[in-house]
């Protein structure tokens, strides 16, 4: 509980810097406005899966769904999630290497199958 808590609030954390650094220190430094659409993408789910981690701390200290593996597991896939996801969208951004734009699915997938996890806890 206390690893997923802390882990989201540093993802929470990381979010906001990056979002108010692209913001501010990239804002003219993107090749064009479509990579600066990038980053706030990178960002946006970047924060929501930090909210799912510390939304996960919170479950397994409930008494209903308790600590549970699949709790953790899920927290697993939704950090590495966001390092696949946002980050291969953060390195896009910046560089315009498009062949990055191949790892952000496998980041996506990893963002299902935590949440899948997560719904499969609830409901056991």
């Amino acid at each position: 509980m206390e690893l997923l808590l802390a882990t989201g609030a540093i993802m929470a954390c990381l979010g906001v810097v990056l979002g108010a650094f692209g913001a501010h220190a990239l804002k003219d430094k993107f090749a064009s406005p479509h990579y600066a659409a990038i980053w706030e993408t990178a960002v946006q789910y970047h924060m929501y899966h930090a909210l799912g981690l510390l939304g996960l701390g919170i479950l397994s200290s409930d008494a209903l769904l308790g600590a549970s593996s699949m709790l953790s597991w899920a927290g697993y896939f939704m950090l590495a999630g966001i390092v696949f996801f946002s980050g291969s969208l953060y390195v896009l951004a910046v560089t315009g290497v498009k062949k990055l734009g191949a790892i952000t699915p496998i980041g996506g997938m990893l963002f299902i199958v935590a949440w899948v996890l997560v719904a499969i806890s609830a409901c056991s």
